[in-house]
């Protein structure tokens, strides 16, 4: 029985792998289409997915190649056991290296389980990132000074997170915002060093930051918004002094994009199918912070 167990165990192994490598190689065929068609009008024209939660890594693919980042590093962090995240089709299409961090001693052991691991230049670290840790997280894993793409997707502190990062200029930065607080407000989440998304409110609606509040920080820190994802859900921004003229920067009114997925639960756990309407609701009592230009 053991043996049958194990041999069961060994080929859902390599089923795994399997369907990886094919969708790195649908990944490439899709990146190759966009890359050969007409210029792109809007991010959402460059979307696939291959290894993303949504079309990031189409996102992401257009604009390294526009941009043409001076560095090749990345960093990730909010990844779970990175088999669905933002960087993982740039280490294995464009050879990119990076540091992935995840507060779960679980998430980071399945990584540096996966072949990916040994086959690629990939660091994974278990820590629960925070204001008063992440700078000294990166320069001891040695990140420091330019590099070609940040993503940040705690659900909760990343407007504060990335507000404290200084230790690393990149070209790119994609941060998670939540769309529940509409286009018009500039508004946060307070700062909370043990934020857990799941604790912090039983609908798991109460986290982050509005698109406007992260545009504000981004212009504080030298950056321009060039676009959203068609899910609704990230951000992206690119560094004033690398933007290449065909790559427009856009106004929070004209990128905002309303989610299109349910994350919502009832106090018991249970899945709710909530309108946008009862979920914004719901965060119309719970206490934010302004965020001023």
């Amino acid at each position: 029985m053991l043996r049958q167990i194990s041999s069961i165990s060994q080929r859902l192994n390599e089923l795994e792998v399997s369907i990886h490598l094919m969708r790195e190689s649908l990944g490439r065929i899709e990146n190759r289409q966009i890359k050969s068609s007409d210029a792109v009008a809007s991010l959402e024209d460059a979307e696939f997915r291959t290894f993303s939660q949504w079309g990031d890594d189409g996102i992401i693919q257009h604009l390294v190649r526009e941009i043409n980042p001076s560095s090749s590093t990345f960093v990730e962090f909010g990844v779970e056991n990175y088999k669905e995240s933002n960087t993982r089709f740039l280490l294995v299409n464009n050879n990119w290296k990076g540091l992935v961090i995840d507060g779960s001693e679980k998430h980071v052991e399945s990584i540096k389980q996966q072949p990916i691991y040994w086959q690629r230049n990939l660091k994974a670290v278990r820590e629960f990132v925070t204001v008063e840790n992440i700078n000294s997280i990166l320069i001891n894993n040695g990140i420091t000074g330019e590099i070609g793409l940040l993503s940040v997707d705690i659900d909760g502190n990343d407007y504060w997170v990335w507000k404290a990062i200084d230790c690393i200029q990149p070209a790119i930065v994609i941060c998670e915002y939540n769309h529940r607080f509409g286009p018009t407000r500039a508004v946060t989440i307070p700062y909370d060093a043990n934020c857990v998304r799941s604790k912090a409110h039983y609908s798991t609606l109460y986290y982050g930051s509005s698109l406007r509040a992260l545009n504000i920080l981004a212009e504080s820190k030298g950056y321009v918004l060039v676009g959203c994802n068609s899910a609704g859900n990230n951000a992206f921004f690119v560094r004033n002094d690398l933007k290449p003229m065909n790559v427009s920067s856009v106004s929070v009114e004209a990128s905002f994009v309303e989610g299109q997925y349910r994350e919502s639960r009832y106090p018991d756990g249970r899945l709710a199918y909530l309108s946008q309407e009862s979920e914004m609701e719901i965060l119309s009592g719970l206490p934010v912070v302004e965020v001023k230009p």
